[in-house]
């Protein structure tokens, strides 16, 4: 892991499948750079967000 990363939830569609995946990152233009490397450029990015940690 990267230092100041953060986990982001990508929900992605391939091949008409819908899959939600998390991912590392710094930023979430780092998270979609991340599943396009894993996936390739087809694959279509249908949202990023950032998990949001509950810490008590």
């Amino acid at each position: 892991m990267m230092c100041g990363s953060k986990c982001f939830i990508v929900q992605l569609e391939q091949n008409g499948t819908k899959e939600i995946k998390q991912v590392n990152a710094r930023t979430s233009i780092g998270a979609r750079k991340v599943i396009r490397g894993e996936y390739g450029a087809e694959v279509e990015i249908l949202s990023v967000k950032e998990k949001k940690w509950n810490h008590k």
